[in-house]
């Protein structure tokens, strides 16, 4: 027992908030019981923790000195989803992760001083949590959990099967031991959530406790869907005398999707390939240099589209050209006013040949107000990897605007498009252009039959084509995805591809190439 304890003849326990001058104490309890996991955290960070929730942040103090701590953030769960780091609930220390109006209490650290452990004080914050969780109306209470005790384990068993031995009572794990005695069950293993973390080998468990009193509450306003509609636009290429030209035959588009009271809407990959007829060059390379100077003016005219018209709008792709390099890029419009960028990635051995263009680096994923989006721009789609890594950050709808020429051009995209919607339990929505444009070279020709494809399973059409365009006609496709069908396949499809894959003999990394 410590030096202050000893002269305590007895407890005089009190449970309150976390208040900022309890720092002091609460620092010298971090640094003994994570001394191997660089200790605590700062003032600042313990100032911004409080700021933003402090009903969240509770203590134990015995004789006016806090001797225990749990502390909580308020998350929209679906924003991370059950593959998540540490750092990315804790934003770094900044909790700007704290939503209000979240559906989960997130329990992110809770600690007792060494001199108290037999107490069971644990148990009391846990007990606390839980009370906040059911006065707030949250659904549950979700943790990260260290397993310390694996270290002693780690060249004998997998995380899995020590788990499970901890689980069936097998084993004793001083931290998951004490969690699944509080009414908490193990959702999935967790690797990387704690990457310091060498006593656990880096891993950990998500771990999950309900609260069966839970109501479900609606916005009223501004509430995430569940059912999202989409439009896409089948584009017919035609020639256009002037910027102004175009730009009426896109707004048309906008405002009839628009009406049927779509989300998104999606143009095909150049769809303002006629501008390059006005240029008047007879090389293709300085003709789409020449487009490119429209991008930006485009860019911005779709952009107050989308807020006049309250829709997302997915601008195909456009050429963009800077510092003497040729770019082909999508711009998400969002109805809020703000846009965003994906660059394609892979360029084809035509696109490199005629027009000396180059791919990006850069892969991203897109929020939006119906959730987390991709955009593969055409041949990106050819290539998995891609589409797995917008998967494994929780992306919901790809969309691929592309442009082709040939029947069979347009089968590698949609067999390729139709294998991602598998493969990654989303949908993929794809959209061409159609017709043709005789002056302008290298983009003659166009074949296109638009498409919206799902998984295959029972929820889902039973050819998983949502829906499709005619073929090579202009025309519109507008198409509703019931996003909770994608949570029930991840749980209880007749396939689990996302959650049967064998991380244990294969794993898929990005490497960041530095722009030359």
């Amino acid at each position: 027992m410590s030096e202050r304890n000893e002269t305590s003849f007895e407890h005089r326990l009190l449970l309150r908030q976390l208040e900022l001058k309890d720092y002091k104490e609460v620092k010298n309890i971090m640094d003994l019981v994570y001394s191997n996991i660089d200790g605590a955290w700062t003032r600042k960070e313990f100032s911004n923790l409080l700021k933003k929730f402090p009903e969240g942040q509770i203590c134990i103090e015995d004789n006016g000195i806090v001797i225990a701590a749990a502390l909580s953030l308020i998350i929209d769960y679906d924003e991370y989803g059950d593959k998540h780091t540490y750092d990315q609930i804790i934003d770094k220390g900044s909790f700007k992760t704290h939503d209000p109006e979240g559906d989960t209490l997130y329990g992110i650290d809770v600690f007792v001083h060494p001199d108290y452990r037999n107490l069971r004080l644990g148990r009391r914050l846990y007990d606390a949590r839980k009370e906040i969780c059911e006065k707030l109306n949250l659904r549950g209470i979700i943790a990260g959990g260290r397993i310390p005790g694996y270290k002693n384990y780690a060249d004998k068993l997998t995380p899995a099967k020590y788990i499970e031995m901890v689980r069936n009572k097998e084993l004793s794990d001083p931290v998951l031991s004490f969690q699944l005695s509080n009414e908490f069950h193990v959702r999935r293993i967790l690797k990387g959530y704690l990457p310091d973390d060498r006593d656990s080998r880096a891993y950990a468990t998500l771990l999950e406790w309900i609260n069966v009193y839970y109501e479900e509450k609606e916005k009223l306003i501004g509430g995430k869907k569940t059912v999202v509609r989409i439009g896409i636009v089948q584009w017919q290429m035609r020639a256009v005398k002037s910027l102004d030209d175009m730009m009426q035959q896109i707004e048309f588009f906008v405002d009839t999707v628009s009406s049927y009271k779509s989300d998104m809407v999606v143009f095909p990959e150049f769809f303002n390939a006629p501008l390059m007829a006005l240029a008047n060059e007879e090389s293709p390379s300085e003709a789409i240099r020449s487009m490119a100077e429209y991008t930006e003016e485009i860019r911005e005219r779709m952009v107050q589209m989308a807020l006049s018209y309250n829709i997302n709008i997915i601008a195909g792709s456009m050429p963009e050209y800077y510092d003497n390099k040729l770019y082909n890029v999508s711009y998400l419009c969002r109805r809020d006013g703000t846009y965003d960028a994906q660059y394609k990635l892979h360029v084809t051995p035509d696109e490199s040949h005629y027009w000396g263009m180059r791919g990006g680096h850069k892969l991203k994923i897109f929020d939006t107000d119906i959730g987390k989006i991709g955009i593969l721009i055409c041949y990106d789609v050819e290539f998995p990897e891609l589409a797995r890594m917008l998967s494994d950050m929780d992306m919901k709808i790809l969309f691929v605007p592309f442009w082709t020429d040939t029947k069979n051009a347009y089968l590698r995209v949609r067999r390729c498009a139709q294998a991602r919607a598998i493969e990654n339990e989303c949908y993929v929505a794809i959209t061409g252009s159609v017709g043709n444009l005789p002056k302008v070279e290298n983009m003659d020709i166009q074949y296109s039959q638009s498409a919206v494809f799902s998984p295959s399973d029972f929820a889902f059409p039973h050819d998983a084509v949502v829906a499709e365009a005619t073929p090579n006609t202009e025309m519109t496709l507008i198409a509703d995805l019931d996003l909770d069908l994608l949570k029930d396949l991840n749980t209880a499809g007749s396939v689990r591809n996302l959650k049967d894959r064998r991380k244990d003999l294969y794993n898929l990394s990005w490497v960041m190439r530095k722009e030359e």
